[in-house]
């Protein structure tokens, strides 16, 4: 029986002319957790969002959440709140907005003033949007998609171009919603963007997977081991760890030495049988932000 609240994007496909914009991409988005959809500007995720939401038509593949398509769906706005784009009409304030979108879903009147006080833009309902910063359009948007009280929430780039306390609200505010069941499905350029967010990531490169997982598999994947490891007597533990085939280097603003080829557990066997006595040794984990680049192409030998 198919999880009514699943997001399952399976061999999708979408070309526009010559540009294959997203290419057989498969993955799932559960409910209960929070998962990014991340991957450079252009790689397609906008794209691969606007067909799940049923406002493009894939070549190849399906889109479907609770296995149907959002075409299918009874009263799909009530389902799914979605945001793919924080641009309103200038000249309306935030209320006349949500009035707008809720009398087009047949929400009840009452939910406008829930969700101003909830993304916290009460104090400006009555004002033009055309007068909002960024953040602010941000925080209507998510006001706008929630108004159905949803179980499954998509929302394009939703962090983008907020201050740091809006990064800090959205992060707490998306957690609380997964805490609630729901599915939540967000897309971002920039990994560090929602590190602290997400549960599961999905990475495209030029519209292809090329990760999907829990956000712990990008910082364990490494090409070569690695090993931080130091010693009272470090030019003795340097000569020995490379007549071992390790390369060794020093490890910038610290004495700590940076050992690739080996892994730790070798090079604290190496110093054992050389008799250097350590005073570290440890495996450092990648910075997340490289692994991303790496997965996406954007690394310095990209």
């Amino acid at each position: 029986m198919t999880e009514p609240h699943r997001i399952e994007i399976k061999g999708l496909s979408k070309r526009f002319g010559p540009v294959l914009a997203v290419n057989d991409l498969s993955f799932v988005a559960e409910p209960g957790r929070v998962t990014g959809f991340l991957g450079p500007n252009g790689s397609g995720k906008t794209t691969t969002l606007s067909m799940l939401l049923g406002l493009a038509k894939p070549d190849a593949g399906t889109a479907t959440i609770g296995g149907k398509r959002y075409q299918d769906i009874d009263d799909p706005a009530l389902l799914i709140g979605s945001s793919i784009s924080a641009e309103f009409h200038p000249a309306h304030t935030g209320r006349a907005h949500l009035d707008i979108q809720r009398r087009a879903i047949g929400a009840p009147v009452s939910r406008i003033d829930e969700m101003l006080a909830l993304t916290g833009i009460s104090d400006a309902a009555g004002r033009k949007v055309g007068g909002y910063s960024l953040g602010m359009r941000q925080r209507l948007a998510l006001a706008a998609a929630l108004l159905g009280d949803p179980k499954v929430i998509v929302l394009d780039e939703p962090i983008n171009g907020l201050d740091p306390e809006g990064i800090r609200w959205i992060r707490m505010f998306l957690r609380h919603l997964a805490s609630e069941g729901k599915t939540v499905l967000l897309s971002s350029h920039l990994l560090s963007e929602v590190a602290q967010t997400v549960d599961d990531v999905v990475v495209i490169r030029k519209g292809s997977l090329a990760y999907a997982g829990p956000l712990s598999g990008i910082q364990g994947e490494q090409t070569q081991p690695t090993a931080l490891i130091d010693a009272a007597d470090r030019q003795a533990l340097a000569a020995a760890l490379e007549a071992a085939g390790a390369h060794v280097a020093g490890m910038r603003g610290t004495e700590a030495l940076v050992v690739t080829g080996l892994e730790a557990g070798q090079a604290g066997q190496v110093a054992f049988a050389a008799g250097v006595a350590l005073t570290h040794l440890s495996t450092p984990r990648p910075e997340l932000e490289a692994s991303f680049l790496e997965l996406t192409g954007q690394g310095s030998d990209a």
